[in-house]
């Protein structure tokens, strides 16, 4: 896959453009589907597949305390959507400047004069241009008169029966409630964590007989606080877990912390990059009375996260 990472970039128009446009967060299995449309189009005409996407995220610029926090972070994304088999990914630099573009200059100077697109593929709900002015009426009527195709997707619905679309909104609240392995349906994958192991508190193998790696969040969204069955990705494995999210309540140091206890597991992986995938929600938080009880505690939940996992 090449990567583009301003439009300035383009050296010239790619052959028969096929395009889809968004942020893509989370890169669930409805952006997988819009990415297999592209595919097939560029491949009916023999051009060349390929995805806009935005960094950072546009409610960051625009929306005061537009914090979202991210399903994917822009690495995971960029491995993702490599990983879809797109040919190019064109990631532009979003800044105030670039959303004041009007939506016919982005249609003509940029998909068209730049990109050479000969179609684009949407989802129904698509809006583009300074102040969201452009929408699918407007973007087929572009089409008529300067000669591209638009398709519009169906969306993939969360179940035969479900509630609704899969959505980047819809997977961000069942992570944040942490039911990770409804998320897990429509991410086609297991959410995931990254992180550097870095020094925790010095009581997970000393106190507790449960040594734990410790990693740092940034911008992307965490499950709710409690325990969880995970699988870890680090020295080229892929290992049983359990993680714990929260604030250790039987300590009482409110300090906010993702420790995991990978299962059967005795190397030194401190300053390691690994990646913690969320399975299944085991409990809440709890505050116990002592020591003694939540180790017993956390045995169970190793037992059960064993189970989960088998």
């Amino acid at each position: 896959m090449e990567l583009i990472k301003h439009i300035d970039k383009i050296e010239k128009p790619y052959k028969n453009a096929v395009i889809t446009i968004g942020n893509f967060d989370g890169v669930h299995i409805g952006h997988q589907a819009l990415f297999h449309e592209v595919i097939e189009k560029a491949d009916a005409i023999d051009g060349t597949s390929i995805i806009m996407t935005f960094e950072p995220h546009p409610v960051r610029v625009l929306k005061q305390n537009g914090h979202l926090p991210l399903i994917t972070l822009y690495e995971q994304k960029i491995e993702l959507i490599e990983n879809s088999g797109i040919d190019v990914l064109i990631c532009i630099p979003f800044t105030e400047e670039f959303a004041a573009i009007s939506a016919k200059t982005f249609v003509q100077d940029i998909l068209l004069k730049s990109i050479g697109m000969k179609a684009i593929v949407v989802g129904e709900d698509y809006t583009f241009g300074r102040n969201r002015e452009g929408d699918i009426d407007l973007l087929q009527a572009y089409a008529k008169d300067l000669g591209f195709e638009v398709v519009v997707a169906d969306w993939i619905q969360t179940s035969k029966n479900g509630p609704g679309r899969i959505s980047s909104t819809r997977t961000r609240e069942l992570v944040e409630e942490g039911k990770v392995d409804e998320a897990q349906k429509l991410l086609g994958r297991y959410y995931q964590l990254r992180g550097i192991v870095t020094a925790g508190r010095n009581r997970g193998a000393k106190l507790l007989g449960c040594p734990t790696a410790n990693i740092n969040l940034h911008d992307e969204l965490c499950p709710k606080n409690g325990v969880y069955a995970v699988t870890v990705d680090c020295m080229g494995g892929v290992f049983q877990g359990v993680a714990n999210i929260g604030y250790s309540p039987t300590f009482d140091d409110h300090i906010f912390s993702v420790e995991v206890h990978i299962l059967d597991f005795n190397e030194d992986i401190y300053g390691q990059n690994i990646r913690v995938n969320f399975v299944q929600r085991i409990r809440g938080e709890e505050k116990f009375s002592n020591i003694s009880e939540l180790s017993d505690q956390i045995k169970k939940d190793i037992e059960k996260a064993r189970e989960i996992l088998s």
